[in-house]
C-alpha cells in the first residue's frame, strides 16, 4: 500500500516562507513524476508545480521565481520551499505523484498511476 503524507503547512504573514515536503510511503521502487497542486476554497485545483525523476520542474507562472521544488530520491519525498508569501497563495496544497512502482513481492510490481496526498493547509494573513 502506497500513500502520501504531507506536512508543512501552517500560517505566515504576506513576505514569508514555508517548506511543503510530502513523503510517498510504502515498498517503493520508483516515482516517475512528483508534484504539487493547491486548492483554494471556490476555486479548482491548480498545478504548482511538478518535477520528474530526470530533474525537469514544470512550475505555474504565479510562483516562478517565488516557489521551489525539489525531491529527494533517497527518501521518495518532495518537497515546496515557498518564499514571498502573497496573500493569494492561501490555499489547500495537495502532493501528486505520476507512475509510482510498488514492490509488491520480489516478482510482482504494481504500478500507480496517480495518487494524492490529504492536503495540507497554507494560509496567508496580514
Amino acid at each position: 500500500q502506497v500513500r502520501l503524507v504531507e506536512s508543512g503547512g501552517g500560517l505566515v504573514q504576506p513576505g514569508g516562507s514555508l517548506r511543503l515536503s510530502c513523503v510517498a510511503q510504502g515498498a517503493i521502487l520508483s516515482i516517475k513524476t512528483m508534484g504539487w497542486y493547491r486548492q483554494a476554497p471556490g476555486k479548482q485545483r491548480e498545478l504548482v508545480a511538478t518535477m520528474r525523476s530526470d530533474g525537469s520542474t514544470n512550475d505555474a507562472a504565479p510562483v516562478k521565481g517565488r516557489f521551489t521544488i525539489s525531491r529527494d530520491d533517497t527518501k521518495n519525498t518532495v518537497y515546496l520551499q515557498m518564499n514571498n508569501l502573497e496573500p493569494e497563495d492561501a490555499a489547500t496544497y495537495y502532493c501528486n505523484t505520476e507512475e509510482i512502482t510498488e514492490m509488491i513481492t520480489e516478482r510482482k510490481r504494481q504500478r500507480h498511476l496517480e495518487l494524492w496526498g490529504q492536503g495540507t493547509l497554507v494560509t496567508v494573513f496580514s
